[in-house]
């Protein structure tokens, strides 16, 4: 009998890329099923891995640039354009400029980092000609709002004296008013759709700086801060800029607590600001895998992440894998690097079990190197105890 075995995982954080993620794990199930029948479908949700992803999947190829980095210095970076038919498309992976792994940890203060090259980015696409823009949101080591990017496009953000704001989203607070005038004419041309987590909103109890502030470094008083400065930003968004630039669909907005304005720290709203639909990241980020009909052919499933917790049913990827392959039947097992509190929620949406593949206790930069190697051993285990099992099942019968 032949084992066919859908391996779907997302990529480890400043560690693995899903591609890699995946040929890790199919290499612990073939030590224990050689003749499994494997399919790897490495998923990416908008963060590191994106871009490439993309152009890859879809017949393109990445662009190499050099754009403005976290915390003010150039970094090399990239975007993509696909192939196909249609306008030429570009995917700007916000991770690849913007990302928590291009802030160094000591600098790692969500108040000064910027969007600034988000907005680069967007404009290099432009220049290439891309009439579709794809931004994939996750990953991000920032908390502007995207005022950073919207300065990039050309807008003037200015406090109460007229003074151009500081970058950051520790400035919002002083936001006074945006001036629209010299905003890139080709974003009116443009689609911009945004790729992104619909439970992360701008502002409110769960709003993106009080959930994901600390991750990035933010301290209580500095949560607080970025609070009132992305309350602040959305006021004047919705005053300057929001009629001028009714999303495609011609409903208006809510900048505060639409779905997804938090992504990337607030990055959703700024953008939505200037037209861009914010869109579930898996209705666009899946489109052309086929991925209900291959977890369906599967016999069983494996997925996995960086960390599992109380975030993981929030639209990470394991949640999205465990909930489509639930709806066919299918059982799926979820590897981890580390378990964290409320991982447990995960069997709500789907997931039958779930294993950390660490072996032991050790230092973060340890488990980040041999992450590869722990994934393999994992699986190993994992698939030994499921076979170990099988043979069991007659006797307990």
């Amino acid at each position: 009998m032949t084992h066919r075995i859908a391996i779907a995982p997302s990529g480890f954080k400043e560690s693995l890329s899903a591609a890699r993620v995946a040929e890790a794990i199919a290499v612990g199930v073939r030590r224990v099923i050689p003749d499994a029948e494997l399919d790897l479908i490495p998923l990416v949700d908008g963060g590191e891995g994106t871009a490439e992803a993309l152009a890859l999947a879809g017949g393109g190829r990445l662009v190499p640039c050099t754009a403005t980095g976290p915390v003010g210095e150039p970094v090399a970076s990239h975007f993509a354009l696909l192939g196909g038919p249609g306008p030429l498309t570009a995917v700007v992976e916000m991770a690849a400029v913007a990302g928590l792994a291009l802030v160094p940890p000591g600098l790692r203060h969500p108040g000064a980092t910027t969007t600034y090259g988000v907005g680069e980015l967007i404009r290099a696409a432009l220049d290439s000609g891309a009439r579709r823009i794809l931004i994939g949101c996750g990953d991000s080591g920032t908390s502007d709002g995207g005022a950073g990017a919207l300065q990039a496009l050309g807008a003037r953000l200015a406090d109460r004296h007229g003074r151009e704001l500081r970058r950051g989203g520790g400035a919002l607070h002083e936001l006074e008013r945006i001036d629209a005038s010299g905003l890139d004419p080709r974003l009116a041309r443009t689609e911009l759709l945004v790729a992104c987590n619909p439970y992360n909103v701008l502002c409110g109890k769960r709003g993106v700086a009080r959930v994901f502030g600390p991750q990035k470094g933010a301290t209580p008083a500095e949560v607080e801060l970025l609070s009132a400065g992305l309350e602040r930003l959305a006021d004047v968004l919705t005053r300057d800029l929001a009629p001028a630039f009714t999303p495609a669909t011609g409903a208006p907005v809510d900048l505060r607590t639409a779905p997804g304005t938090g992504a990337s720290g607030g990055l959703g709203a700024g953008l939505a600001a200037v037209g861009a639909r914010l869109l579930p990241r898996y209705d666009v980020l899946l489109d052309g895998l086929d991925l209900d009909a291959r977890l369906a052919r599967a016999d069983f499933v494996i997925t996995a992440e960086g960390a599992l917790d109380s975030q993981t049913v929030r639209g990470k990827i394991p949640a999205e894998v465990a909930r489509r392959a639930h709806a066919c039947g299918v059982p799926v097992l979820v590897l981890a690097g580390t378990i964290g509190p409320g991982a447990q929620d995960v069997r709500a949406v789907g997931v039958d079990a779930y294993s950390s593949i660490l072996p032991a206790p050790m230092t973060l930069v340890e488990a980040i190197g041999r992450s590869g190697e722990f994934l393999a051993d994992a699986t190993e285990r994992a698939m030994r105890i499921m076979a170990l099992g099988t043979r069991l099942a007659p006797l307990a019968a």
